[in-house]
């Protein structure tokens, strides 16, 4: 028995971790997502009148995707078939779409087949859904942390509705925990427990906008915090912080939260504030990132924001690489701290790099445009009988041939590339 075939009653009799257990057993009870499911929302009357088409349902963890299919499955009349992207594999998918097509030609029955982490499929095995999802024998509904644009293949997401769902607002969560205080048959309401309004935000504020850390936190804190002599278990802030030890970030290296991170402390560094940079950076540094990639976009940084406005920008970025490998973390932390603040305070010029787009786009654009004979080198007689060098002014020897000299082919004229914003320093 799985967690979509189970009864309501049979459900709350299966051990298992709160979050499990507390489930929403209605669309009224999944909180925080009223933008996708609240009352009149297109989603929800398509699951309350069973019409649902194909979904891919992206949000990041613990904001309620495997507690909308469930609920779907609650509502649906087709046949609702669960499916795990991590456990299961195309052998296993091809007997269940058999199955599919069996009960729509033997009794007309649609089949809606939850696939949880979608992402986890290769391209090649998502196309496998897409005969059967433009046939109707399957209805598709993916749950994802991915953002679907890169994880899942275009022409299966152009065939689904992709609804986003949100982390959890602290209220949500305070909700959620609330509930399963109270609840005696699901959740904790047999234990004696005693916590105020500002230890539950202390707990949302940890969870970090995800039900399942939430709850599971919860649970561990119950169960491990030792009642007093009353026999109440008293949950303030210190028990709190005894029991969780230390906040998780969510942060994942090979996934969008990595780019939406690192995307962010760029643009701080690129809008001057050191601040917001430095905010990004201890995420990132606490999330688990690799000092050596952050260092590595600092140096890229340098050189395509700052440029010529302040030159000293690149040597200071590649002494912090330098810093980073040779010092290791945790002290490397501070090599970046120092780093990030000189990038974020120094003037920026991105003439260089602009200067270069150009220049790349009239090299494509035009091909091989032949070098100019004045700028050839004439190391033989032939070549210099040729024209090759012909008319070269020698700068030391002539100044003027710095401003006068064309050194673009001639097709290009006097095109320019690199427009600075202000004069170089340093």
């Amino acid at each position: 028995m799985d967690l979509f075939s189970a009864t309501e009653p049979e459900r709350a009799e299966i051990p298992g971790p709160l979050a499990d257990r507390m489930r929403p057993r209605s669309l009224d009870e999944l909180l925080g997502q009223a933008e996708v499911v609240g009352s009149g929302q297109p989603l929800r009357l398509a699951i309350e009148q069973d019409t649902v088409t194909s979904v891919i349902l992206w949000g990041p963890p613990g904001s309620g995707k495997t507690s909308l299919g469930h609920l779907i499955a609650l509502h649906t009349k087709a046949h609702f078939e669960p499916f795990s992207a991590v456990t299961s594999g195309l052998p296993e998918l091809r007997k269940v779409i058999q199955a599919a097509e069996q009960r729509r030609r033997g009794s007309g029955r649609r089949t809606i087949l939850f696939v949880d982490e979608i992402h986890r499929f290769n391209k090649a095995q998502q196309d496998a859904f897409l005969p059967h999802v433009e046939s109707g024998a399957i209805t598709l509904i993916g749950a994802t942390t991915e953002n679907p644009s890169f994880e899942v293949v275009s022409p299966l997401l152009s065939r689904s509705l992709v609804v986003v769902l949100q982390s959890l607002s602290e209220a949500a969560l305070m909700k959620i925990l609330e509930r399963a205080l109270a609840d005696s048959e699901r959740g904790l309401g047999r234990y004696p427990v005693d916590m105020n309004e500002d230890t539950l935000r202390q707990l949302a504020v940890f969870a970090n906008g995800d039900a399942r850390v939430a709850l599971n936190a919860l649970e561990f804190a119950v169960l491990h915090t030792p009642p007093g002599k009353d026999g109440r278990i008293r949950l303030d802030g210190a028990a709190l912080a005894t029991a969780l030890q230390k906040k998780s970030l969510r942060y994942d290296k090979g996934g969008e939260e990595h780019y939406n991170l690192i995307s962010a402390f760029i643009k701080s560094l690129r809008d001057s504030d050191a601040d917001g940079a430095l905010y990004w950076l201890a995420r990132m540094l606490e999330g688990g990132e690799s000092p050596r990639f952050i260092a590595r976009r600092m140096v890229i940084f340098a050189s395509e924001d700052i440029g010529n406005a302040q030159p000293l920008a690149l040597v200071v970025a590649n002494a912090v690489a330098q810093a980073v490998e040779f010092v290791g973390l945790p002290e490397s932390r501070l090599n970046l701290a120092q780093g990030v603040t000189y990038l974020a305070t120094c003037p920026k010029d991105n003439a260089a790099y602009q200067g270069l787009i150009e220049a790349t786009k009239d090299a494509e654009d035009h091909g091989n445009l032949p070098v100019p004979l004045h700028l050839r080198n004439a190391p033989t007689s032939l070549m210099r009988d040729l024209g090759y060098g012909k008319g070269y002014r020698y700068v030391h020897e002539d100044p003027q041939a710095r401003t006068e000299q064309g050194h673009l082919p001639e097709k290009l004229g006097k095109k320019k590339y690199y427009r600075p914003k202000r004069k170089p320093e340093g």
